[in-house]
């Protein structure tokens, strides 16, 4: 006597190994695991915020009105420009660490050429850091003058300038 049950479990069990098999793919397939290598998504994270507070800082409150990093650059207040841009990126950064930044300025200098120097900065690197790199460019009407002392080869005309922030965890 010849049963046909047998045939019936066989494709059952071929049917759940496809079941199985496919279950296991969508898992593994939605799963992530973060690797040092992806810690350029932070990264990325972390320049969209520094980003947005250049942003924040170089839009004016009032319409007629200049914008605080405008101030700043225009008066070459560094002082001020490390507490607002430092209380800002750490109000915002919901991480364990402090963020930590060193600013500089690009401009044109009296002989033609672009000069860079430093425009403050909130703690010392090692060089192990990992850092990310964030800029404006921002209009000042002509030399700074006021609270700090910007260098002597800063052209005296109207000119845009590029802040530069470098980023990093502390």
């Amino acid at each position: 006597m010849v049963d046909d049950s047998a045939q019936l479990y066989t494709m059952e069990g071929i049917a759940a190994a496809f079941v199985i098999l496919a279950t296991v793919y969508l898992v593994a397939g939605t799963t992530s695991i973060y690797t040092p290598g992806d810690s350029h998504i932070t990264d990325m994270q972390l320049e969209v915020l520094g980003n947005d507070v250049l942003l924040v800082m170089d839009t004016p409150t009032e319409e007629a009105e200049e914008s605080n990093l405008a101030h700043y650059l225009g008066t070459w207040n560094t002082t001020d420009f490390r507490s607002e841009f430092g209380g800002l990126l750490n109000d915002t950064y919901t991480g364990s660490d402090t963020l930590r930044f060193a600013a500089f300025v690009s401009y044109n200098t009296t002989g033609g050429t672009i000069n860079t120097t430093s425009f403050g900065s909130d703690g010392g690197k090692t060089g192990y850091e990992q850092m990310v790199r964030v800029t404006k460019l921002v209009t000042i009407p002509n030399k700074p003058a006021g609270a700090g002392t910007p260098p002597v080869d800063f052209r005296n005309v109207p000119q845009v300038v590029m802040a530069e922030v470098l980023i990093w965890r502390g």
